[in-house]
C-alpha cells in the first residue's frame, strides 16, 4: 500500500494555501510557515508509518477496483486557465464564507462571554493537560479550517497557549467525527485506529512544540 493516499488525506484537511494566508493574516508569517511545516511532516511521517504497518487488508475491496478515468492531456490555453482560477476562487468563498462566519461568531462568544480565568483555568499555557484536552474537545466537532480560525485566535487572546490553539484547530479539521465515519467506510476499524493514533500523537506532539517555542514566533 502506498503511504500517498494517507499523506494526502493529512495533508489536504490541514495545509492548504488560503488557509495559510487567512492564518498569516490573524497571526503573523513565521507562525504560518512554522504550521505548514509541521502539517506536512505530519503527512509524510503518519502517510509513512501506516504504510509499513502493512495493513492493506483492512481497506475495503471496492477501492482497489475502482476503475480509472482517462482525462484529456491537452495544455490548457491562457484564457481557460484565468476562467478555472475565477472559478476556483468562487468556489471557494461558496464553501468557506458560512465557516467563517460561524467561527467569528464563536470566537467574538468566547473572547466577549466566557470568563478568561474559566478559558485558563482548562486550557491555560501552564496546564500540561491543555494540548490532550484541546485535541479531545475538537474531535466530535466539524468545521472547515476557514472556521476554526477565528476560534483559534480566540483562544490566545484570551492566554491559551498557541499550540492547544493549534492542537485544537487540527483535531477539529483532521480527526472530526463525521470524518472518521465517511473514512471508517473506506477502512475497517483496525487500520482507521492506527490513522486517529498517529494524527492524534503527531498533532499533540506538533501542540507541545508551539507552546514550547511560542515565544520564537513574536
Amino acid at each position: 500500500m502506498s503511504r500517498s493516499p494517507f499523506s494526502f488525506l493529512i495533508s489536504s484537511s490541514l495545509v492548504d494555501l488560503a488557509s495559510v494566508i487567512l492564518l498569516a493574516s490573524i497571526f503573523n508569517w513565521p507562525i504560518a510557515i512554522a504550521y505548514v511545516t509541521v502539517g506536512v511532516v505530519l503527512a509524510v511521517i503518519g502517510g509513512t508509518l501506516i504504510s509499513r504497518a502493512g495493513m492493506e487488508r483492512h481497506i475495503e475491496p471496492f477501492v482497489f477496483n475502482s476503475p480509472v478515468i482517462q482525462l484529456d492531456e491537452s495544455e490548457p490555453r491562457i484564457r481557460e486557465r484565468l476562467l478555472f482560477a475565477r472559478d476556483q476562487v468562487i468556489d471557494i468563498v461558496r464553501r468557506v464564507w458560512l465557516y467563517i462566519l460561524i467561527g467569528v461568531g464563536i470566537g467574538a462568544a468566547i473572547h466577549n462571554w466566557i470568563p478568561g480565568n474559566l478559558i485558563n483555568g482548562m486550557l491555560g499555557q501552564d496546564k500540561p493537560w491543555s494540548v490532550p484536552l484541546a485535541t479531545l474537545i475538537g474531535v466530535p466537532m466539524y468545521a472547515d479550517i476557514f472556521g476554526t480560525l477565528p476560534i483559534a485566535e480566540a483562544l490566545v487572546v484570551r492566554g491559551v497557549g498557541l499550540g492547544t490553539a493549534l492542537a485544537f484547530m487540527m483535531s477539529v479539521t483532521a480527526l472530526s467525527l463525521p470524518a472518521i465515519i465517511m473514512l471508517k467506510r473506506v477502512i475497517r476499524a483496525p487500520l482507521l485506529a492506527v490513522f486517529v493514533g498517529i494524527v492524534a500523537s503527531g498533532i499533540m506532539l506538533i501542540g507541545f512544540l508551539f507552546n514550547a517555542f511560542a515565544g520564537a514566533f513574536v
